[in-house]
């Protein structure tokens, strides 16, 4: 075992499935996942095809790639993989060459948009099942005709043909997240009163019949897996009970899998849920499949821990497990797996930031700044190796270090504090954070196996860059809170949010607590006092919340803010702190908060660069990046320090 401690065998995913003709080496998959990396005319890129490769490198045993339209403009993206003409497969087949060389196996999910997209988007109407608008999206789609549904089955079986000549080893129909196929099974958007509509099996007739003919333009041993929204958790919409009748239907069709997803675009926190849902959340969502077929299910949703994967195949609830957002933290988690190598797999934090947030620019990850970059940087040395000195170990300056330090320049870290990780610490502690620390954790073993000179406690100083003559300086030294000049903000009950979320306050149960700035820290500053059964109330200049946030943990935080009876005042300006009081603006009108037995800073924080002027004729490079050039969020800073360090 050359010295590992191997804690689990992970028997389960180590083995192989058979599904049709078709044998999966384990049972880990990445489901598709919008990249935005192929061109508007559907034809793949470089870019597309190395992101691929890098996970059949990794070991996955299922690679299902995302959306491909079975037409032009009927997608939900403008960057789409299309297999709508034969022209286009010729291009794929680079894709699928490539992934079989590198020992994967490759699946294309096919797909209609219907209604879950704009105008803006396709350039038309989008269409449906029914005049139905989607509750999360601006337009009433145009109801299909039965003349058009005829057409859109064709096209299904048409690009299924083009599936496999491209050299793919499965194709998967995408029947889920309200797509058109999701949208038809639904009670909640199909109204039709043909045979399109009404009973769930009138409703199941469309898709039912892609599924025939696509079986009919693959053939007999070529595996098709069905992804379904096993429930979309809208009032009057599909639900499990719904899905354990459907998949039987689908089942009998001529489906070989079942993909076992959940949710709309009107719930999309269910479709990417982040960080504070529990791990395998919806994992009874498929068993409740799987106990009324005989085909295989995949399971899906908050997947990010390998022992859960493995727990739920052990429980028998799935046969493959769906790992996305897992394996764009790491494309190598398999390999490092099964060799016994767990502490060194990159884990998913849930932060959505890169995989959702950046989703339009082309997919990339946070704690993986390399992911969508495989085509432009390789893992070989530099040519011209440099002494670098990077001051501040926060996760900027410890990105920056690992890669320079991968690339095989000379490293030295130096960091003020005791410890890495800078502003992160405080990030990893409002509710359901714990998984942000896997990353500090992650950057320390880094550093340490690349042998970077960590200096804790240490500032860097013009002597120092005298004394080590570095060619580079890299200033990652953060920022400082802002401190508004509000009349009062000096009074000693005046704290800031970092020192309230690091536990250096000593605010107790049911006092009350007055957080200015409404903010993603401001927020979750506000949160976490709540939790702790504090009387919090927050004021914010603009006319929202947390504009800053990403959507899907957004949706779970204003919940929690609602259910502890956060009071929210926006639109507000505070005008003065006093002896127990804040007293602010909005409206016109001045508001006095009374019994006020502590103040929060939370506006936000201003750069912390000195050392760069002070370091302009030292002789050397001098850069500056994470919060100490523009504050920012981590993902940014993270993409920046990664890719400035790979340049050296």
């Amino acid at each position: 075992m050359n010295g590992k401690e191997i804690l689990m065998e992970y028997t389960r995913l180590k083995q192989e499935i058979k599904v049709n003709g078709t044998t999966f080496k384990n049972r880990l998959v990445v489901p598709a996942m919008v990249t935005s990396y192929c061109e508007e005319n559907g034809m793949p890129t470089e870019q597309f095809i190395a992101y691929h490769e890098e996970k059949a490198k990794g070991g996955w045993g299922m690679i299902i790639v995302e959306d491909y339209a079975v037409a032009p403009k009927v997608g939900g993206f403008t960057r789409l993989p299309g297999l709508w003409e034969d022209a286009q497969i010729e291009p794929h087949k680079e894709l699928t060459r490539r992934v079989h060389e590198a020992g994967g196996k490759i699946c294309a999910q096919i797909y209609h948009a219907g209604r879950e997209t704009t105008s803006e988007i396709i350039g038309k109407q989008p269409v449906g099942p029914s005049a139905v608008r989607e509750p999360s999206l601006p337009e009433t789609p145009r109801e299909l005709t039965k003349e058009e549904i005829e057409e859109i089955i064709e096209q299904f079986g048409q690009c299924a043909r083009r599936v496999v000549e491209t050299g793919f080893d499965a194709v998967e129909i995408h029947g889920a997240h309200g797509y058109l196929l999701g949208a038809f099974i639904s009670p909640l958007s199909n109204k039709r009163t043909d045979e399109y509509g009404g009973s769930l099996e009138g409703r199941a007739k469309f898709p039912l019949a892609v599924v025939k003919r696509v079986r009919e333009a693959v053939g007999p041993d070529f595996p098709i897996i069905f992804r379904m929204s096993t429930t979309e958790y809208v009032d009057g919409g599909f639900a499990v009970q719904d899905a354990m009748m459907y998949s039987q239907l689908l089942e009998e069709a001529g489906v070989d899998m079942i993909h076992c997803s959940q949710g709309i675009y009107a719930t999309a926190y269910t479709i990417q849920p982040p960080f504070v849902v529990p791990e395998g959340y919806y994992q009874d969502n498929a068993a409740a499949v799987k106990s009324v077929v005989d085909i295989p299910v995949i399971a899906v949703g908050k997947f990010a821990e390998p022992i859960m994967a493995e727990t739920v195949l052990k429980l028998g609830k799935a046969d493959m497990i769906s790992m996305g957002r897992a394996s764009l933290a790491d494309p190598h988690l398999p390999n490092k797996l099964f060799a016994g190598e767990t502490e060194d797999i990159i884990r998913c934090i849930g932060c959505v930031q890169g995989c959702i947030g950046d989703q339009q620019t082309g997919v990339r990850c946070l704690v993986n700044p390399r992911t969508g970059k495989e085509y432009l940087y390789k893992e070989e040395p530099a040519e011209v190796r440099k002494k670098v000195l990077v001051a501040g170990g926060g996760v900027a300056g410890s990105e920056f270090a690992i890669e320079a330090a991968r690339r095989g320049h000379e490293v030295i870290l130096c960091e003020c504090a005791d410890r890495l990780g800078g502003q992160w610490i405080a990030a990893s502690m409002p509710v359901g954070k714990t998984v942000f620390t896997t990353f500090l954790k992650h950057q320390s073993r880094e550093l340490e196996k690349l042998g970077v000179d960590v200096r804790l406690g240490t500032a860097v100083t013009k002597e120092l860059v005298d004394q080590e003559k570095p060619d580079v300086v890299v200033v990652a030294t953060g920022g400082t809170p802002i401190v508004p000049p509000i009349p009062g903000v000096d009074r000693p009950e005046v704290i800031a949010a970092n020192d309230v979320l690091l536990g250096r306050t000593g605010l107790t149960v049911g006092q009350k607590i007055a957080v200015i700035g409404g903010g993603m820290v401001g927020a979750e500053t506000a949160d976490m006092l709540a939790q702790q059964q504090c009387q919090v109330s927050i004021i914010e200049m603009l006319p929202e919340i947390v504009p800053d946030g990403e959507e899907n943990p957004t949706w779970y935080l204003m919940k929690r803010l609602k259910e502890t009876n956060v009071d929210i005042h926006v639109n507000s300006r505070v005008t003065e702190i006093g002896e127990r009081s804040v007293t602010f603006e909005k409206d016109g009108q001045a508001v006095t908060l009374e019994d006020v037995d502590a103040v929060v800073l939370a506006v936000g924080v201003r750069p912390e660069n000195g050392l760069a002027a002070e370091l302009a004729d030292a002789g050397c490079e001098v850069c500056v990046i994470g919060d100490a050039e523009h504050p920012d969020n981590g993902y940014h800073g993270i993409q920046k320090a990664y890719d400035l360090a790979y340049n050296l």
